[in-house]
């Protein structure tokens, strides 16, 4: 009895940890206009992130959707982004990643509305398409703490740093007859970031576990005085294996921000706030090391700024461990 009653404190506390993990990036910040919201190393490597001499590859698609602005001048933007991965572990306590993103953006604007539309067609015209590097990013994970192993279930919890930069090498002066266009339309932002957090995770049996992380990211000003805002970030989830094959994972994914600074024009109204997503997702082992995994990020909460509306966020991925 004192036993389970041990277990089930001890499961209060991981929750009430973790929600503060979650908590904790309340205050206010500043983001891109156009980011991903939630961890993704965990969201590629899942909870077993320390395999000692493993290397994992990754690929993923994610679909972002949003409009900013004004209804007179409002501005909606389509992006596909497809992003390698590569991560190896180190000693079993140490994983380096780098990501490669490549962007496929669509601008859209109702001043390209024609005065007679033909019948059926959208209302809207897509004022410019731009498809090139995006910014390719490099960190590591370092297990600061874990739990002693415990039978047949290893490492019951883990503490870890997460560190690393968001390099500059995206395309940011992609042009359209000699003129630059927008910034959001550009790859890459020009910058260089650097993030840093903690993650953690707590195996509550064989079938389940708790997680979460935060994460703090430092932009930089591109060569045309642009600066997208600072972000804060927190994940809190709880994965379930359903079958030998199949799991399930929902995560609360939050975000909070503030405007991007548009060089000499100040800071952009229309640019940051908070929100809040929630994100289930769904993995299947195709055996021989090859994961695939989908994933929806919907918004259940928003504090934005301005005139902005942002979208269910799709991802589908595949990682195999080799």
């Amino acid at each position: 009895m004192n036993a389970g009653l041990g277990r089930r404190r001890g499961h209060v506390l991981v929750s009430i940890f973790l929600l503060t993990l979650l908590c904790a990036a309340a205050p206010p910040a500043r983001a891109c206009s156009m980011c991903r919201c939630g961890d993704a190393t965990f969201n590629a490597l899942g909870t077993d992130v320390y395999v000692d001499g493993k290397v994992r590859v990754s690929f993923d698609w994610e679909r972002f959707d949003k409009d900013q602005g004004a209804a007179d001048a409002q501005e909606s933007m389509l992006e596909n982004r497809f992003t390698t991965a590569l991560s190896y572990t180190f000693f079993d306590r140490v994983t380096a990643v780098a990501r490669v993103p490549y962007s496929s953006r669509e601008q859209r604007s109702p001043a390209e509305e024609t005065a007679a539309p033909i019948a059926g067609a959208s209302p809207e015209r897509v004022q410019s398409t731009t498809s090139d590097l995006s910014d390719p990013e490099l960190y590591a994970l370092v297990r600061l703490w874990s739990a002693p192993f415990t039978g047949d279930m290893g490492r019951r919890a883990w503490v870890s740093l997460i560190g690393g930069v968001k390099t500059n090498w995206g395309r940011n002066d992609l042009r359209a007859g000699g003129v630059r266009l927008d910034e959001h339309l550009q790859a890459g932002t020009g910058s260089t970031d650097v993030f840093a957090g903690f993650s953690g995770v707590y195996l509550l049996n064989h079938t389940s576990s708790l997680f979460g992380s935060v994460q703090y990211r430092q932009t930089g000003t591109n060569d045309f005085g642009y600066r997208y805002g600072n972000i804060k970030m927190a994940s809190a989830g709880y994965e379930q294996k359903f079958t030998e094959k199949l799991d399930g994972v929902v995560t609360f994914d939050y975000r909070d921000s503030g405007r991007d600074l548009a060089g000499d024009e100040g800071f952009d109204p229309d640019t940051g706030g908070r929100i809040l997503y929630l994100s289930p997702r769904l993995s299947f082992d195709f055996n021989r090391g090859l994961v695939g995994r989908l994933s929806v990020q919907v918004p259940v909460a928003k504090d934005l700024n301005g005139a902005q509306k942002e979208k269910t966020v799709v991802n589908l991925g595949l990682t195999y461990l080799f």
